[in-house]
């Protein structure tokens, strides 16, 4: 599923296998890990992925799957908890063949080729999340 590397402090280098789904990938490398709070960033190349962005007026989510080869640019998010459970916010930026891009908050990303990120813990165990009415979002809950 995942090869790693570890540092002293708390760091992670993490490189996800071919044919992967990243989000399950690096949702079970925290929980093996302990990995309660932190950051992630990285890049992929990946054939599959799935977008999400929120519509403020109506406090809905819209999800777009892409089904054609993409490299993810930029992968940038934090790691929390929600309900007891590990809680990623991913946000990418993929380029397309043509070199436009798409992006939003990653649901699901299925690697076609490399996925390599890092992970930073920060070894906080209050560093929760809430549902907010208000705006539709899981806020950060300290």
């Amino acid at each position: 599923m995942y090869k790693y590397l570890s540092t002293k402090d708390g760091r992670y280098i993490l490189s996800i296998d071919n044919h992967e789904e990243i989000s399950a990938a690096l949702a079970d490398f925290c929980r093996k890990k302990g990995v309660r709070s932190g950051i992630v960033g990285g890049i992929a190349a990946i054939s599959q992925a799935t977008f999400r962005f929120l519509d403020p007026a109506t406090k809905t989510y819209v999800d777009k799957t892409f089904d054609e080869q993409m490299e993810i640019t930029c992968l940038a998010g934090n790691i929390s908890t929600k309900d007891g459970e590990v809680y990623l916010h991913l946000h990418v930026t993929a380029s397309r063949r043509d070199y436009t891009c798409v992006g939003g908050h990653l649901l699901t990303a299925r690697v076609n080729g490399a996925c390599e990120l890092y992970v930073e813990d920060y070894g906080l165990d209050g560093v929760g999340r809430k549902f907010d009415p208000e705006t539709g979002l899981n806020l950060y809950e300290f």
